[in-house]
């Protein structure tokens, strides 16, 4: 890891800024954006960046879910569902995870940001509360259930792709109108973040480094609030065109990222 600790501080920044960004517009993990620009700069172990970007999280969420749950968009009627399962398999993917290589880990929600991005912005959804709500309850659990240990493995074993998984599977799966999904996915990743940190500090036994976890902790929350205060207050077609922007944006520096790492 860089010894010069103006750069670590300043690539942590840029890092929470992003995930920030991405936490309050689009529910997505902090890992997306914080995990890759660790390693790559800063040469953080793969495990201990996902420990990281899970513990910046738990702050941004929670305080991304208390905008959006005073605006009346989280669906908590169903959303317990999810979150349970998604809690349970996060521990689960998060062992696994522990079992695997490093380099396995690596930039897995990268390309899936992407797509999700471009569909936001080309195919935006505008689905309504009035159909969200007409969906049979048989269905709503099923696939609460089913997208819940999709998105806790996927989350517990790279620490990202959850909140994308969790966001792509409320919207086009479940039928939620955007803020009410960004909004129930913050909520749901909170717990989320808060299980798999503890779970991943408490398996590696190790502290992570106390300069990247408070920068990134700060800055993370910041920018979240930020984004999350618009986004309650968008319309539907220009929430959808930000998200997918901010989305396509993390995406592609986190594919340059990962290219430039196999140059060097």
């Amino acid at each position: 890891m860089s010894e010069n600790i103006f750069f670590q501080i300043f690539i942590s920044l840029i890092a929470g800024v992003g995930a920030g960004l991405g936490t309050g517009f689009a529910g997505m993990s902090a890992a997306a954006a914080i995990s890759p620009m660790l390693i790559v700069f800063l040469g953080v172990d793969p495990f201990q960046a996902v420990a990281i970007s899970l513990a910046s999280d738990v702050i941004a969420s929670a305080v991304s879910a208390y905008t959006y749950g005073k605006n009346k968009n989280i669906n908590f009627k169903y959303g317990w569902i999810l979150m349970v399962t998604v809690l349970i398999f996060t521990i689960v993917g998060t062992y696994v995870a522990s079992l695997v290589p490093s380099k396995t880990m690596g930039s897995f929600s990268s390309i899936m940001t992407l797509l999700l991005g471009l569909k936001f912005v080309i195919k935006p959804v505008m689905n309504t509360k009035e159909k969200m709500n007409s969906l049979s309850k048989n269905k709503m659990i099923i696939f609460s259930i089913l997208g819940g240990i999709l998105v806790g493995f996927i989350c517990g074993f790279v620490g990202a792709g959850g909140g994308m998984m969790m966001l792509l599977i409320l919207t086009s799966v479940l039928g939620y109108e955007l803020k009410t999904a960004v909004g129930t996915s913050v909520f749901i990743m909170t717990f989320t973040a808060l299980i798999g940190a503890g779970s991943h500090i408490a398996i590696s036994a190790e502290v992570p480094n106390l300069v990247l976890l408070i920068t990134c902790v700060i800055s993370t929350l910041l920018f979240a609030r930020i984004a999350a205060k618009i986004a309650t207050k968008a319309q539907p077609k220009t929430l959808n065109r930000i998200t997918g922007i901010v989305l396509i944006i993390i995406s592609i520096a986190v594919i340059t990222m990962s290219i430039v790492q196999k140059l060097i």
